[in-house]
């Protein structure tokens, strides 16, 4: 007996024109596609090849025509600001976008022109974005407060003609100054920007540049409001960078076509939302998820999304969550379980969710790195909602494999994140790229083609893409990450496949070995990495967040932790050493840092990230491996 979920996957491997093809008769197009697939041109497939539409028509214009013009489109809640909340309706947000549209055009923004958006999560950073979709501009969101140098590099690469930035980013207890980073940023690259728009934040105004700066508030006083410009499905809706092994960041290409049938889609047939419904996704308008579910999808379905300048715990506490749920009524949220051990740690009994009314949430989605089953099990107690991981990247865009509560919602799993999703055709592949048995470890490919949504390319970089992807397994994109599938089709992700650590010839999982560690009643977070070993190649090291209020003796903690290690995995692990630590080093997205950390107990020049959420936690992890014998490397 099949559902809803098997009937749609297995047609979209078997017909993957006939079901995207349907899918897409739900968006607003200016002139149908000629062909839903293009595979002549291998491995750079396109979709809905002739088709011509505006995304941020369907966004926006498209509900105010059909009746939702009243409704909220976007609420901002800013407890960093002292509890800001505004809300815009489609028509009042349709409006500001088409003036903002038009106040680039004014300055000589066309379709196809590149523009680099520098700010902090404020409306206007969505405002900007949607504007440029408006007029068939390019955006590329850099996240407010990167470093200049690596600033430059994406003005270097994408070579904007327009940058729109504010003068500040605010972070608990201080203020980011965002123009002494533009200015550098601007300096040291070879390619120069026509103009720059600054939102001007009253925490802190920015002195500008003039000829070149122009006021946010100025540039819309005197802008013309901007009608919506046709673009053909293939043309390039967003250059996203995300870094490169290299250390060169990679320009992922989305189009606009595939991203909007696809996004539309998934918000009923993955999340369960309705038009009319609050959809909350917690993370940056820098990151991928920012960009597919903060600003485009939710709005592609008609729905209310939430634009949040705060963090799980701080603004004020561990129950920033519960209150933005209960007061803006939130149905589905979306966010990294890095927010959940955040909120875990400093409560671990849920009390700061009390008092709040969370009647209308339905549930919770964990993305961004492996959900580790202690972190699930706590949120399925505490907050009473399923608790569903997906796996998805930059480059694919939307989910890999989910649990598509809109069509059918399977058993959970601890540590898998079910499915893949229709569309995705995965599969486990060893070294020779043959597919191994459902239990057995491997590379977690895609058959090609990717699905709509997926990056189309690399700017600026088609043997890059190519050899970034699709060399080591012809006929397939590696996604890089490594894990297994087991006998009902769950996939597990156990980490980047430059996780898995060596030790005396035996291929073992860092991921495996933190799932053991994060089931240790007193630890809230945990990370392991490997580092060389004269003798053995590679041994494992963990790191040990505590809960708040543990009093235990941090040496019986980690003797109990090496003890687990060896109990469920075996002494083949080699997992002998484990050192606390107050917080792990992690980007502004909420992952783990483990490449640097075991750059720095390897004793390995590394070189500072340039999305690390807060540099001063690399000494304090220094000190901590200086400890137990490992580091003396420092930043080169």
């Amino acid at each position: 007996m099949t559902n809803a979920y098997d009937d749609a996957y297995r047609r979209s491997l078997d017909d993957p024109e006939g079901f995207w093809g349907e899918v897409a008769e739900d968006v607003r197009w200016i002139k149908k596609w000629d062909k839903v697939l293009d595979s002549s041109n291998k491995p750079f497939y396109r979709w809905f090849v002739g088709g011509e539409l505006n995304t941020c028509f369907n966004a926006l214009d498209r509900h105010v025509e059909e009746g939702r013009a009243d409704q909220t489109a976007l609420i901002y809640d800013s407890p960093v600001t002292g509890g800001m909340v505004r809300k815009y309706t489609y028509r009042e947000l349709r409006d500001e976008v088409a003036t903002f549209a038009g106040a680039m055009a004014g300055l000589g923004v066309v379709k196809g022109d590149r523009v680099i958006i520098y700010m902090p999560m404020v409306p206007e950073a969505a405002i900007a974005m949607l504007a440029c979709a408006r007029i068939g501009a390019i955006h590329s969101v850099v996240f407010g407060g990167f470093a200049s140098n690596e600033l430059a590099v994406r003005i270097d690469d994408a070579k904007p003609k327009l940058m729109v930035a504010a003068s500040c980013g605010i972070e608990v207890g201080r203020v980011i100054e965002y123009m002494p980073l533009l200015n550098g940023a601007i300096e040291a690259a070879k390619h120069k920007p026509d103009n720059c728009i600054i939102l001007q934040r009253p925490e802190s105004k920015a002195a500008l540049i003039p000829e070149r700066d122009i006021d946010w508030a100025d540039a819309m006083a005197g802008a013309e409001p901007a009608d919506c410009v046709p673009v053909l499905a293939t043309d390039p809706l967003y250059i996203l960078y995300t870094s490169g092994t290299t250390g060169e960041p990679k320009g992922v290409v989305r189009d606009n076509g595939g991203h909007l049938v696809v996004l539309k889609w998934t918000m009923n047939n993955i999340y369960g939302v309705d038009p009319g419904d609050v959809y909350w996704a917690a993370s940056d308008v820098g990151w991928v998820v920012g960009h597919s579910y903060i600003v485009y999808a939710p709005l592609f379905h008609g729905c209310t999304t939430i634009l949040y300048e705060g963090k799980p715990v701080g603004t004020p506490n561990a129950g920033a969550f519960w209150r933005v749920i209960s007061d803006h009524k939130v149905k589905v949220l979306f966010t990294a379980p890095t927010a959940f051990r955040a909120i875990k740690r400093d409560d671990p009994d849920g009390e700061l969710m009390k008092g709040y009314d969370l009647s209308h949430f339905k549930y919770l989605f964990l993305a961004g790195e492996r959900t580790d089953p202690d972190t699930l099990h706590w949120a399925e107690e505490k907050v009473g909602v399923p608790v569903i991981d997906h796996w998805w990247q930059t480059e694919t865009g939307w989910s890999i494999a989910a649990n598509c509560v809109g069509l059918h919602q399977f058993p959970v799993k601890p540590g898998s994140p079910t499915k893949a999703a229709p569309g995705w055709n995965v599969q486990v592949l060893d070294s020779e790229g043959v597919q191994v048995a459902p239990g057995e470890a491997g590379a977690i490919c895609l058959k090609l083609p990717l699905p709509p949504s997926s990056l189309s390319t690399l700017w600026n970089a088609d043997d890059r893409f190519v050899t970034s992807y699709m060399s080591d397994f012809d006929g397939y994109y590696n996604t890089s990450d490594g894990g297994f599938m087991d006998e009902d089709g769950y996939l597990y992700i156990m980490g980047r496949t430059d996780d898995i650590i060596n030790v005396a010839g035996h291929r073992l999982s860092t991921g495996g070995m933190e799932e053991v560690l994060s089931n240790h009643p007193e630890v809230a977070e945990c990370a392991v990495i490997g580092v060389a070993d004269d003798l053995k190649g590679q041994l494992p090291v963990g790191f040990l967040v505590l809960k708040a209020g543990v009093t235990k003796d941090k040496s019986e903690i980690v003797s109990e932790v090496v003890s687990m290690v060896r109990d469920r995995i075996g002494p083949v692990a080699a997992f002998k050493q484990a050192t606390v630590v107050d917080r792990l080093p992690k980007t502004r997205s909420g992952k783990i840092l483990r490449g640097t950390m075991q750059k720095i107990a390897d004793n390995e020049d590394y070189k500072m990230p340039a999305t690390i959420d807060d540099p001063a936690i690399l000494d304090e992890i220094r000190e901590a491996l200086k400890g137990i014998g490992y580091a003396a490397s420092r930043e080169g």
